[in-house]
């Protein structure tokens, strides 16, 4: 039983994924790859996903390894939030 006042946080999706632009002002578009299986044919498909995510430090680089959460529409496209950067990228 819940009590009066709490409110229970609804469960929000979690992706990690590589940053392949930051050319926004505190957004970056993240690449998900995940792989599906066919639903007749059983082959293994690899489908990529392009996320907007909000980057509040712009502290994200191109290449950069992070982790996203599921969010209130913060625009039109913008759904996600940059939660940690899980892996900085090499220097070229």
């Amino acid at each position: 039983m819940k009590q009066t006042g709490q409110t229970e946080q609804a469960h929000r999706r979690e992706f990690v994924g590589e940053v392949v632009s930051n050319k926004m002002q505190k957004t970056v578009v993240v690449v998900v790859k995940r792989l599906v299986r066919h639903g007749r044919y059983g082959k293994v498909l690899r489908r990529v996903t392009r996320l907007k995510a909000h980057d509040e430090k712009n502290a994200c680089q191109i290449g950069d390894r992070v982790k996203l959460e599921e969010t209130r529409p913060l625009s039109k496209d913008k759904h996600f939030r940059v939660l940690e950067i899980v892996e900085k990228a090499r220097a070229r």
